[in-house]
């Protein structure tokens, strides 16, 4: 299967039991700006191995990632699972910062004003001069650092206040893995527009993290290049996790394991990180 025969081959496709949708990235973009458009709720995620094994671990957490209208293989061994199980012929990840940067472009060229969600002062101090420079028509509507903690009773109804009263028609919430799904997931009923849970993009972008190299990113060892970066916080993740996946994904190919995913999730949450 042909690249372009891959992009019309779209739909979502269970790796692990989570659902994961057979896209591109001109695809994933033209979604969201329609969603953005339209004035339509949208909920956004890129899931890497890590963001996978959260809800196979969690199976309320995987519900409720089902329950997303787009979720894009951020990392290779996420594209090579809809590829080796469902044949989906993709010739690329959909990669979360380089996504973001895809969606910033087409809203600053339509005018759609774009609000930023989560991380901390400082990262978004320096995020915001650097998608101003990269994009000189972009209008940022709004800028909200995390509180680091959980939300009160009504919160949901507040922040989506302010986020409506700033005329924004984008959200891009980067809280980390899986809190930002969480928050995407509760916020969702309360905004007519797309949020995009976009992992570690708003780092990425404020020059906090650099990318690996080309090639380890094509050989799927990012997570090595971020392991190198973060140690102390990312060892779990990657020494325990990468292993699990792998083996989840043998049983699945072989039909050892099922893999059946869970119904999409349809119950508010109560309490999230904010």
């Amino acid at each position: 299967m042909t690249a372009n025969q891959a992009a019309t081959q779209t739909g979502k496709r269970s790796v692990l039991g989570v659902l994961v949708d057979v896209t591109t990235y001109a695809e994933a973009t033209a979604r969201i700006l329609e969603a953005a458009r339209e004035r339509r709720p949208y909920a956004v995620t890129a899931l890497a191995v890590h963001g996978v094994m959260t809800g196979v671990q969690d199976r309320a957490h995987n519900a409720r990632l089902n329950s997303f209208d787009l979720t894009t293989p951020d990392g290779q061994p996420v594209r090579w699972a809809l590829n080796l199980l469902h044949h989906a012929g993709l010739a690329d990840r959909v990669y979360g910062p380089t996504l973001t940067l895809k969606v910033v472009e087409q809203a600053a060229a339509e005018g759609l004003p774009i609000y930023l969600y989560g991380s901390t002062q400082p990262t978004l101090d320096r995020l915001v001069p650097a998608l101003e420079k990269m994009f000189p028509a972009l209008k940022i509507a709004g800028v909200e650092a995390s509180k680091f903690r959980t939300s009160h009773p009504g919160e949901a109804q507040e922040i989506a206040e302010r986020i409506k009263a700033s005329g924004a028609r984008i959200v891009l919430v980067g809280l980390g893995c899986p809190r930002q799904e969480i928050f995407t997931y509760a916020m969702r009923p309360f905004l007519d527009m797309p949020l995009l849970a976009v992992g570690a993009a708003f780092d990425y972008h404020a020059g906090l993290l650099k990318n690996p190299p080309a090639w380890m990113q094509k050989y799927a060892l990012e997570w090595l290049w971020r392991l190198g970066l973060e140690p102390k916080r990312l060892w779990k993740r990657y020494v325990l996790l990468n292993p699990a996946y792998l083996a989840r994904l043998a049983a699945q190919r072989s039909g050892l394991w099922k893999a059946t995913p869970p119904a999409p999730a349809t119950e508010p949450v109560t309490t999230f990180a904010v």
